[in-house]
């Protein structure tokens, strides 16, 4: 059986993540007010897929992972981007005011 070595992560880690969060939060919010058009929604979803990211990596420790966990994160990525685009091909395709 092999020896898993854990990694230690320091405060000062936690605490900028903290700040980077809080920083994405205060730009959801001025995003908000802004208006941007179409684009109000790319940018607020890339905002929050952007701390998702930092949540993931850094409280749930996958940055210090194995291999196989990421790869066990990845598949249930790309799962829900399959399901995803399933869904908004069907979306497209119905055959809207047509009836």
């Amino acid at each position: 059986m092999s020896e898993h070595t854990h990694t230690i992560v320091g405060p000062k880690v936690y605490v900028s993540i903290l700040f980077a969060l809080l920083a994405g939060t205060a730009l959801t919010v001025w995003a908000s007010f802004v208006d941007l058009g179409v684009w109000n929604p790319v940018i607020a979803l890339a905002i929050a897929t952007t701390k998702a990211m930092l949540v993931v990596l850094y409280f749930m420790h996958v940055r210090y992972s194995t291999k196989l966990t990421k790869l066990a994160i990845a598949a249930g990525i790309f799962l829900l981007l399959t399901l995803i685009s399933m869904t908004l091909a069907d979306y497209v395709s119905r055959a809207w005011g047509s009836w």
